[in-house]
């Protein structure tokens, strides 16, 4: 549906750097410079003009940092949107792995209110979408609207394990098991198969180059989520039907499963998996979430 043609990337790039520490292009300073020098695929059914201009913050997932949303910023910012990309507790340059889900909701919330940020689009993504919900009880009067992409909704008093099929679960309690500071890292073949399905093995190596291993306690902590459900703030969900991080079964997967949690919702398709296409097609998921965030 949407084809991706394969580019051999050369260095140097002009106003490009790679980053050996994540896996996306930093900094994205001209997208149309990008494009020139071939950092970018053009897809021009993705530039549509004359969007109405939002907010977006954008909350990334596991196993990743705020360098996942690089070239999809970019793309909205072309667009003439405002794009956050707050951090947070545990990931990217902070070294500390103790940490819970309070610290990483609170991190967000913290930079929130810092930039006194309101009438916004608040994306979560992945293992984000559980961030996202604790952050709409403390701060609901500033969000526009709620954007889960191929994230997690849960229910009150689950976790993100709880909603996992037995053998994810019990395989992520292996990998804990298994590792001296309490961090999770994913097998390469699991990556691959689960994060990465639609990518080239040259791209889904490069990925994988800039995983490091997340912090395992958020991933089992227990949420009260009463307030979330009492909210009346819009919801948007955007599935990727080729993303098989939360395999489909009889009460597990992305949508309809996890969407169908959020009531009355704007359901956005796309055709893609669960990591590559913010580097590969940046522009699409960039529309994707604009769609899920106009009005």
């Amino acid at each position: 549906m949407f084809p991706y043609h394969q580019k051999i990337h050369q260095f140097p790039y002009i106003n490009y750097r790679f980053m050996p520490s994540c896996f996306y292009y930093s900094p994205y300073s001209d997208v149309s410079s990008l494009q020139t020098n071939g950092a970018l695929e053009f897809d021009e059914k993705y530039l549509l003009p004359s969007q109405q201009q939002l907010t977006f913050v954008l909350v990334h997932g596991s196993w990743a940092d705020a360098h996942f949303w690089d070239g999809v910023a970019a793309e909205l910012r072309s667009q003439g949107h405002v794009v956050y990309t707050p951090e947070y507790a545990g990931h990217g340059n902070d070294p500390n792995k103790n940490v819970t889900h309070a610290m990483i909701t609170n991190s967000v919330v913290d930079f929130i209110t810092k930039w006194n940020l309101r009438n916004f689009i608040l994306v979560g993504h992945s293992f984000g979408g559980t961030v996202i919900q604790k952050v709409a009880e403390q701060v609901p009067e500033r969000i526009k609207r709620l954007v889960f992409w191929d994230a997690f909704v849960l229910r009150d008093g689950e976790s993100v394990a709880d909603a996992f099929p037995a053998q994810m679960r019990y395989g992520f309690e292996h990998l804990r098991a298994n590792s001296q500071d309490d961090t999770i890292m994913l097998p390469f073949p699991l990556f691959r198969d689960s994060f990465v399905n639609t990518a080239t093995l040259e791209e889904a190596q490069r990925m994988y180059n800039g995983v490091t291993p997340e912090p395992a306690k958020p991933l089992f902590e227990k949420l009260d989520l009463k307030r979330f459900y009492s909210l009346s703030t819009p919801k948007s969900y955007v599935y990727f039907y080729q993303d098989n991080a939360l395999p489909q079964g009889e009460g597990y997967g992305w949508h309809p499963n996890m969407s169908s949690r959020l009531g009355q919702f704007r359901l956005i398709v796309g055709d893609g998996d669960h990591f590559t296409d913010t580097l590969t097609r940046p522009a699409m998921v960039a529309q994707k979430l604009y769609e899920a965030g106009r009005e």
